[in-house]
């Protein structure tokens, strides 16, 4: 037998029960299932499904809905300073420097 490995890693909690489910109906726990993942990859050389991005097309008529929702939308954000908007920047800045 080939020398084992631990493989770990993270993801949404809600999305490992579901798939822990769907398993489980087939038989099978998800150390199971991730192995015969690793496994397809290595017969195909890559993926094992197909990979792309769903095609995503507006017609012109969406989008001009989508720019109208977004400037009624900002019709309600008040106007700031540009010294308003720095000193955001500096307390985000500030914020996401202490928690590095």
């Amino acid at each position: 037998m080939a020398e084992q490995v631990l493989n770990q890693f993270r993801c949404d909690k809600a999305l490992r029960e579901e798939c822990a489910a769907i398993y489980s109906a087939m038989g099978m726990d998800l150390n199971t299932a991730f192995r015969m993942f690793m496994e397809r990859t290595r017969m195909v050389g890559g993926l094992p499904f197909p990979a792309v991005l769903p095609e995503s097309k507006k017609t012109q008529i969406e989008a001009q809905a989508v720019i109208d929702a977004l400037r009624n939308e900002a019709r309600d954000v008040p106007e700031m300073t540009l010294e308003e908007i720095n000193a955001e920047i500096t307390a985000a800045r500030a914020e996401r420097n202490n928690r590095g």
